[in-house]
């Protein structure tokens, strides 16, 4: 088991940011690639055991959501399906992985802004961890980086 983790500062009150992360299925609403979500059986987006099936960049993926709190302004989510590595460089691929994702918000009092921690922790093979943890250490930023533009667009920030 291998983790990659990220933190950042949003320049956005925890409220502003919980609203939109809080629904399990308002994926493409900010992360750039995430074309369409739909949660199966008609759950809520809010209610431990739904599951979304969501494409990113043309891939079909499921998920659970696993944990969700309001309280803590946490949610956990796990992938149904391992997923395979990337094709990178035509060598050989590592193993596909397991994986559990949780996203935890923090309020910043200075500036009323909010601390994101995102975190992926990964089960697969011990000799493809590091590019595992590699792969994931990039994407998250990426994630991030893209829900702060999101919210810059949607909730500008009153002066």
């Amino acid at each position: 088991m291998t983790q990659a983790y990220y933190s950042a500062v949003l320049d956005h009150p925890l409220n502003d940011v919980w609203s939109l992360i809080r629904d399990f299925n308002n994926y493409p609403a900010y992360i750039d690639g995430v074309s369409e979500s739909e949660i199966e059986d008609d759950k809520r987006g809010d209610e431990v055991g739904a599951i979304r099936r969501f494409c990113y960049l043309g891939n079909w993926i499921r998920q659970r959501l696993v944990d969700h709190s309001d309280r803590q302004h946490t949610l956990t989510y796990a992938g149904l399906e391992a997923i395979p590595y990337p094709q990178d460089d035509g060598g050989p691929s590592p193993a596909p992985a397991r994986y559990q994702g949780t996203m935890h918000l923090r309020p910043i009092v200075e500036g009323d802004r909010t601390l994101i921690e995102w975190s992926v922790a990964l089960e697969t093979e011990a000799a493809d961890a590091e590019r595992w943890k590699a792969l994931f250490a990039a994407w998250i930023p990426d994630w991030t980086d893209s829900l702060a533009r999101t919210l810059a667009r949607t909730r500008p920030r009153s002066g």
